[in-house]
């Protein structure tokens, strides 16, 4: 039978071999813009058009989103049969087989997934039952206690490593922390209650003491594909290979170059070691190109090539471009911001929309000037990596009354909906909590603490008649947002703000029928504020891309700034007493220089007049070129130099200039900025 796909016509000689490559491990290294996403459409399509069911095919990707959108372009290459492939993120995979075998675990069918806030509050809690508020020293808060325990989980570390290695501030405490970590497991257990990290430690558990299930499974999902491989954690990582462990056909796909988020537990050696732990795979390399121009990728090859460890690639492409990238070294921060509004507005006269330019920066409080620079040139603009959608106060409440339906026993959801009435403090909703902890159905016997606000007397009532067999999650939204908006305007000077959120979120659950999946997909895919926000807006509404080289990571623009490419910027200072650190800011570098497809400008201000310069009390200090681009000269051959601002007393500039001397004293000043700012 013909085949209904010409991959040969649809693919580069590269992305063919790794799309017909089936049988066996392989690792797919794809240069930034080499189309990887092209390669696993593609690839999911031709196992199916092969005769794969499309049952035995599992496609894990880092959001959701993405790993729809991959099955939507398969159905549309091929037919509907690649949209019953299942697709997902490894946390998403975890809860749907963790729902099938969770007695296994010693689980309840019926868990409750804890989204990061939550989570952080259950350690509040048992904190606070241990007695540890109460301490005469510091003691480290709920979210920094969660950081640790989280870590250590996903770097497969203990907890004094990872105390010792970034919380050396917490050492005095840590039998007080494993403590609570101890309790903090019992708790959820006692609770059915499971956090992110939850997810990936019982499938992990799952698969390694049952023999049975890891068989069933990995002979069940026979084709095995995992895009952004070097995002992946350790547990993540085992997780593949215990699943691939019957027959080995697993393709991963990723950039060494590209991984940025080991603050987040993402392990570097996990695509670096991938030919170590399958011996037989093959590795294909995506060089080909089809984002940027040959300068761009010149520059980006150039600062990739001196990393300690690497797969080699050079990146090119046959697009047309000879304008080379820029930097631009400028009198201060203030010089460097007006230099980038005034070619914005520049570029607007040129035809390029706002949406097609961005600013990336490595820290958020870069663009501090920049932003009062373009709200006094009236040029749109919005910024990411801010909170995210549901972890805003007025949404957490509305979310925790469909928790409190969906599982009774979700203390943490009983306390902060206790303490949004009147008249309920912390110990009268403890005393409640236990009330209902008794009963065993969400409800208390105890007409005296029933008594306590006629807004508790309806909360029951409201919960007794909200059964989800017999309301769809929007459905019941609707009920509790009646209940809800007294309470909104009473805690919440801008309530009147909010109410559009809440909005949202009625239109978000009105997508689903079940109630056990809206709420798991509120944990696992949250949406983010911005995105809710810019469906509100005009289409028409073009605005500028302020964004963290973290946050922009997949995308890209026509025209990209990358703002401080100056030494205690990027790289940042907290990462120079680490060469591990160190080689993670290159990756960060690449990163922000492969998103522009046409301009790439690199600016540095020459005096640094930013919160984080200091000396005598204040005042600015004299920046050096980042470290990066001194190697392999590039500012002498890849790029344009200009100057911004009146440079005063300064000589023409020059590469020299720019670089100047570095001293010994640099190591022994970051180290005095790092104890300044972690005082």
């Amino acid at each position: 039978m013909k085949a209904k796909i010409n991959y040969k016509s649809e693919l580069n000689p590269a992305q063919l071999d790794a799309v017909q490559s089936t049988l066996g491990p392989h690792l797919v290294i794809a240069g930034a813009g080499s189309g990887k996403t092209r390669v696993l459409v593609h690839r999911v399509a031709y196992l199916v058009e092969q005769g794969v069911k499309p049952e035995q095919i599992l496609l894990l990707t880092f959001t959701r989103r993405a790993a729809d959108e991959m099955l939507r372009r398969a159905t549309l290459l091929l037919d509907d049969r690649c949209s019953r492939v299942s697709g997902g993120t490894f946390h998403s995979f975890a809860n749907f087989i963790l729902r099938k075998y969770a007695k296994l675990v010693n689980l309840t069918n019926s868990f409750t997934i804890l989204d990061e806030s939550d989570a952080q509050d259950t350690v509040n809690l048992v904190r606070t039952q241990l007695g540890f508020h109460k301490s005469e020293k510091r003691f480290p808060r709920k979210k920094a206690i969660l950081e640790t325990i989280s870590k250590s989980i996903n770097k497969s570390q203990g907890l004094e490593e990872v105390i010792y290695d970034e919380y050396p501030h917490f050492m005095e405490f840590t039998d007080d922390i494993k403590k609570i970590r101890d309790e903090y497991v019992k708790y959820k257990q006692l609770k059915s209650l499971v956090d992110y990290d939850d997810l990936l430690v019982y499938l992990k558990q799952l698969l390694l003491i049952h023999e049975d299930v890891r068989v069933r499974l990995s002979r069940q999902y026979q084709y095995i594909m995992i895009d952004e491989y070097q995002d992946t954690n350790k547990l993540q990582a085992y997780i593949a290979c215990l699943l691939a462990s019957e027959h080995k056909n697993i393709m991963v796909v990723g950039d060494d170059a590209q991984s940025i988020y080991s603050f987040r537990g993402a392990n570097f050696k996990n695509i670096i070691d991938f030919p170590n732990i399958f011996k037989d795979s093959r590795i294909i390399t995506l060089e080909e190109n089809y984002r940027s121009t040959q300068p761009i990728l010149n520059l980006a090859n150039a600062l990739i090539r001196p990393a300690q460890e690497k797969f080699e690639k050079n990146l090119f492409t046959k697009k047309g471009g000879k304008v080379l990238p820029v930097f631009v070294d400028a009198q201060d921060d203030h010089a460097q911001s007006k230099f980038v509004a005034d070619k914005i507005l520049e570029l607007r006269e040129e035809g390029v929309e706002l949406c097609d330019i961005a600013v990336l920066f490595r820290s958020g409080w870069h663009s501090n000037d920049l932003e009062v620079e373009l709200a006094s040139r009236n040029i749109p603009f919005v910024k990411y990596g801010g909170q995210k959608f549901v972890e805003a106060a007025h949404i957490k409440d509305m979310l925790s009354y469909l928790r409190i339906i969906y599982n009774h026993n979700d203390e943490v959801s009983w306390l902060r909906a206790l303490l949004l009435l009147p008249g309920i403090g912390p110990k009268t909703a403890e005393r409640i909590i236990a009330a209902i902890a008794k009963g065993n159905d969400g409800e208390t016997k105890d007409e005296k603490l029933l008594q306590k606000t006629e807004e508790l007397k309806k909360l029951f009532s409201l919960l007794k008649e909200s059964d989800p067999e017999d309301f769809a999650p929007a459905d019941l939204i609707e009920k509790f947002l009646q209940y809800y908006q007294p309470l909104l305007k009473e805690k919440y000077d801008d309530f009147h703000k909010r109410i559009n959120d809440l909005n949202s979120l009625l239109g978000i659950a009105s997508r689903y029928d079940s109630l056990e999946h809206f709420l798991a997909d509120m944990a696992l895919e949250p949406p983010e504020r911005g995105l809710v926000e810019a469906g509100r807006k005009d289409q028409d509404d073009s605005t500028l891309t302020l964004s963290t080289i973290h946050s922009a990571k997949g995308l890209e623009w026509h025209t990209v700034f990358l703002i401080y490419v100056a030494e205690g910027h990027l790289p940042s200072y907290l990462s120079l007493e680490s060469e591990e650190d160190i080689e993670e800011e290159r990756r960060l570098f690449y990163v922000a220089a492969t998103r522009a497809k046409e301009n790439l400008f690199l600016l540095k201000p020459h005096l640094d007049r930013s919160p984080r310069s200091f000396m005598d009390g204040g005042g600015h200090v004299f920046t050096q070129v980042s470290r990066f681009l001194e190697q392999g000269n590039i500012l002498g051959k890849l790029v344009e130099i200009e100057s911004a601002g009146d440079r005063d007393d300064f000589s023409d500039i020059d590469v020299e200039d720019i670089i100047g001397k570095r001293l010994p004293g640099d190591r022994e000043l970051f180290g005095k900025m790092r104890e300044y700012f972690e005082d």
